[in-house]
């Protein structure tokens, strides 16, 4: 008898570890709460917060799962952050890793985010910006041989994050590589499952009008999707609810069945992050209502 009860315990506790699935998940609304992810509150929160002080923040505005983007400065405490986001029940749901190299094996930056993932044994996703210095002289290269180019460095990467059981994300962020179609190229010829797209509203106001196109191309391989307000010809950075674009574009999100993270932005350096993503909050439930996203709204 005590032995079936210490197995039982054992498993109960193996239970508890396991993570919870959202209500999107679950196939409810993409838009609950518990399925939000704060983005791009580390290098532009006013308040300069440390690992402890975000932790408790995003506690408080009932976020559950951050993204973490980082600067120069915030590289001795990847660890605090780690500890700070566990002691207060918040998932990393992505890191981001800069590649500015044909050959990030020798770049600093990635090989401590890969061995700090791989030390603390944390599975997440890396969100990649790659920048022109990983494809030396692509302005005189073939559509082809940009991607054949592109796939050498995320390639890498994405071989580095199997190992550790991470993901990687294609991040737009304007130019060549920001172009979906062109991410997708780059998905197809490197073939491997874990790699696949986040999309961000704000670097694609000139994917506007041909949204419902390039969203559906996407969708099967979209990791995340940052959303932001949406104005023609309006600013880049704009509080959900502010825009006269992004409704339309989440009714496009919400009919699709896209089941994946919806991140939500602080990125004003000149405000306190948990008043911009409290506004980025109000602002997607009046949207919500706007919608008729019952379902979300009770989760809020």
């Amino acid at each position: 008898m005590r032995r079936v009860l210490t197995v039982t315990t054992s498993l109960l506790a193996g239970l508890l570890l396991l993570p919870q699935l959202t209500r999107a998940e679950e196939g409810g609304s993409v838009f609950a709460k518990d399925n939000l992810v704060a983005w791009c509150v580390v290098p532009f929160d006013a308040k300069k917060r440390g690992p402890q002080e975000r932790a408790q923040m995003l506690k408080r505005l009932g976020i559950t799962r951050l993204a973490y983007d980082w600067r120069a400065k915030d590289i001795p405490t990847f660890d605090q952050e780690l500890d700070a986001l566990a002691q207060h029940g918040i998932k990393l749901e992505a890191f981001w890793i800069p590649c500015r190299s044909p050959e990030p094996v020798k770049e600093k930056d990635v090989r401590t985010i890969l061995d700090l993932l791989k030390r603390r044994q944390v599975r997440t996703q890396l969100w990649i910006s790659l920048s022109g210095g990983a494809i030396p002289g692509s302005a005189d290269l073939t559509q082809e041989q940009r991607v054949e180019a592109a796939c050498r460095p995320i390639g890498y990467i994405a071989m580095e994050a199997v190992k550790i059981g991470c993901s990687v994300g294609l991040y737009n962020h304007g130019g060549w590589f920001g172009e979906p179609e062109n991410q997708i190229a780059i998905i197809n010829r490197l073939g491997m499952k874990n790699v696949g797209i986040v999309y961000n509203f704000r670097h694609g106001h000139e994917h506007v009008d041909r949204f419902p196109e390039l969203f559906a191309k996407m969708k099967p391989h979209l990791l995340a999707l940052n959303i932001n307000g949406m104005k023609k010809d309006g600013a880049k950075i704009l509080p959900l609810g502010e825009g006269d674009l992004e409704l339309g574009m989440l009714k496009i999100v919400k009919e699709s069945g896209y089941r994946g993270p919806i991140g939500i932005l602080d990125h004003r350096g000149e405000l306190d992050a948990e008043r911009s993503l409290q506004q980025n909050i109000d602002g997607l439930q009046k949207l919500l209502r706007a919608m008729g996203d019952e379902e979300a709204l009770r989760t809020y």
